[in-house]
């Protein structure tokens, strides 16, 4: 995992607002940033994807002075053969390569391709940071022209720090087949899907960053590299997400460790699962949640939908006020939903005002995800383990109930709840009774009656949010 650096080879980005930002900060950082700058006037760069083409030796550091970056060059017309690449679903490295800015306001294209998968060319161990006294004093805006602000592909060792990315029709950072990353003190924003989407990594770390009005999810470590118990791949700290659609979602969201983070005033607050196909490292598993506070998500984002607001292009519907369009669907009003993982574990969690369920897990059949073999259609929702979390307060003692603390479609073998407290006595469940980690892992079908309920849900459209017989669009009462 990259450490963050203060020496060795740099470069300086600056821009004409810049002056009179620095002019504004705390006595030491402005003197600072000022012998920055008349560097930055004689041999520094207007755009960072300038500086990133300019790097020459692996582990050079890009300093970004306080500005909002735009990155004009980068909306030049696309050459004829980059054209059709622009609203292609999925691009392979090779025609980002070809047309880094068909998809990308500013591309970092690491490694390759070659015979192996070394990083050895000159971004590796390159990194980003804003040289302002917080994240939003540098801010990268992408103005809804291109996919994905800032993508790093097969980028080893990238480390991005205290800056903002927003207004992406899909991610603010998008970081891809890359081994080692950090995205430290990073603030996302304001983005049609995710503001930091991490893909199939191994060896990276989300610290003190902030994510809020994403259409998707503020942290997404999806496809992360499955280590099956014998270490983890990616670690989440001391990060707050907030009134987003869900907090953290990961499809395929194996090996992680989140810890001590903030997830409240979202849809949902964690979301994992094993529904979509095309994800390396299905089924989910393998992940631990421990000292998390997760709370209050009941945001009803779906009202932008009924009111005609999502219908607009995204950068009139007003996200800077509070909108949010989903882009999926979820039960409003959930604290974690587990969605055919295995393996994992939830322990000594705050869980607490969520209004429909503090813990949802139900079984995902294989199909969802592709796989069609009979054997596996019940290879999911196994082994899951709640243990020592604390329902309904949170740690200062303030009380505020959700609405059922766990709930669980009865599917699967070894799934277990054990020394789980509430601030109001008794943990409501449903079933009444759960697994206690002492009994043996037998195994349970699904109750087909939850079953229906969940697959009704199933039917939801942008264009029909409000599907028959699904409940999950509209907020449950204040229990």
């Amino acid at each position: 995992m990259p450490a963050h650096r203060t020496d060795g080879p740099y470069v300086v980005v600056c821009n004409n607002g810049t002056p009179a930002l620095v002019a504004a900060l705390p006595t030491g950082l402005r003197k600072a940033n000022q012998r920055l700058y008349a560097e930055c006037r004689r041999r520094g760069f207007r755009h960072l994807q300038a500086a990133v083409d300019a790097v020459q030796v692996p582990g050079t550091r890009i300093l970004v002075q306080p500005g909002t970056y735009t990155e004009e060059p980068s909306l030049a017309p696309p050459l004829a053969e980059c054209a059709a690449l622009a609203e292609k679903p999925t691009l392979s490295y090779e025609e980002h390569v070809a047309c880094p800015h068909a998809q990308n306001l500013v591309a970092i294209l690491g490694d390759g391709p070659d015979h192996d998968s070394r990083c050895d060319g000159r971004l590796c161990r390159l990194q980003i940071e804003g040289t302002g006294a917080r994240p939003e004093d540098v801010v990268f805006d992408g103005r809804f022209q291109r996919h994905v602000v800032i993508r790093a592909d097969r980028a080893d060792g990238i480390y991005f720090r205290n800056f903002t990315v927003q207004h992406a029709p899909d991610d603010g950072v998008y970081v891809i087949e890359t081994d080692g990353f950090v995205i430290d003190r990073m603030l996302g924003r304001w983005n049609d899907a995710y503001a930091f989407l991490t893909f199939a990594d191994d060896h990276g770390r989300y610290v003190d960053c902030e994510a809020y009005g994403n259409g998707d999810s503020g942290l997404y470590p999806g496809a992360a590299s499955p280590q099956y118990g014998t270490r983890h791949a990616i670690e989440i700290t001391r990060c707050r997400s907030h009134h987003n659609f869900a907090g953290l979602a990961g499809t395929a969201g194996d090996s992680l460790w989140v810890h001590d983070n903030d997830f409240s005033d979202n849809t949902v607050g964690i979301g994992l699962d094993s529904l979509f196909p095309n994800h390396p490292g299905m089924p989910q598993g393998f992940s631990r949640f421990t000292g998390n506070r997760i709370y209050s998500n009941n945001q009803d984002f779906y009202r932008f939908y009924r009111n005609g607001t999502c219908s607009k292009p995204s950068a009139e519907r007003g996200y800077e006020t509070g909108v949010v369009c989903p882009s999926g669907v979820g039960p409003v009003g959930t604290g974690i939903v587990l969605a055919g993982g295995n393996a994992n574990e939830f322990k000594d969690n705050w869980i607490w005002d969520n209004r429909r369920f503090g813990v949802m897990q139900f079984w995902v059949p294989a199909a969802l995800r592709g796989e069609q073999d009979p054997a596996l259609q019940l290879d999911t929702s196994h082994h899951n383990r709640y243990i020592g979390n604390r329902f309904g307060s949170s740690p200062d003692g303030t009380l505020a109930a959700n609405g059922t603390d766990a709930w669980w479609d009865e599917e699967g073998a070894g799934n277990c709840w054990q020394d789980n407290t509430s601030a109001f006595g008794t943990v409501t469940t449903d079933p009444g009774v759960l697994p206690n980690c002492s009994a043996p892992p037998a195994f349970t079908p699904p109750n087909l009656v939850k079953t229906q309920s969940l697959l009704a849900c199933m039917a939801w459209r942008k264009t029909d949010v409000d599907p028959v017989g699904c409940t999950w669009t509209r907020p449950p009462a204040q229990p």
